[in-house]
């Protein structure tokens, strides 16, 4: 019996002393693993998963002070595994986001080109000067709304590029259908 004794003694002590001292190599990972995600935008493309990571961090940290180490490692490692998860999150969320812009981005550049012929072919017409001069204004705004998106891909703001397009998209189709009616109207019907 006093064989198994002492090593068994000699575990719990080893079991004791190990969790008798704060995790902080394990707190310090977690704190460059949420400092990883952030830099890939982490914080913006994969909110909830980058939030568990800084609150489980925190747990672990408020649990030291509590001298609660086995807790302590515990929420360090989901910290740290939270952060890892909203890193890849971003990643995807990012890439998603990019391969979204660059088809809305075709697609706005397309419809420019369309209204452009459109408004040449209702300046030909005759269409009210002071409508026409509307529409292009509004192409003028679209145009620039194209180059403010662009800046916004060039800064990596997935999110706001896509909301500047999607609105861009649907004021140039709203022109299109807008001049179309226009000239139809103006358009005047053959005698049978």
């Amino acid at each position: 019996m006093y064989r198994w004794s002492l090593p068994a003694c000699l575990c719990v002590a080893l079991f004791v002393t190990g969790c008798g001292e704060p995790p902080n190599k394990e707190m310090d990972q977690a704190q460059g693993a949420i400092d990883a995600a952030r830099a890939v935008g982490a914080d913006r493309y994969a909110a909830a998963e980058f939030t568990s990571a800084t609150d489980a961090l925190t747990r672990a940290r408020q649990a030291v002070t509590e001298r609660d180490y086995r807790l302590a490692l515990s929420d360090a490692l989901d910290s740290r595994e939270h952060a890892q998860n909203a890193a890849r999150e971003a990643a995807d969320t990012r890439a998603r986001l990019r391969g979204e812009v660059e088809r809305l981005t075709t697609e706005v550049s397309l419809l420019l080109e369309q209204v452009e012929k459109v408004l040449a072919a209702a300046e030909k017409s005759r269409a009210p000067r002071h409508t026409l001069r509307q529409h292009r204004d509004s192409v003028t705004a679209a145009t620039t709304s194209l180059q403010e998106a662009r800046t916004a891909v060039a800064a990596g703001d997935y999110t706001a590029a896509t909301n500047t397009l999607t609105g861009t998209k649907d004021r140039i189709a709203a022109v299109i259908t807008a001049i179309d009616t226009l000239t139809a109207a103006q358009t005047p019907r053959r005698r049978r």
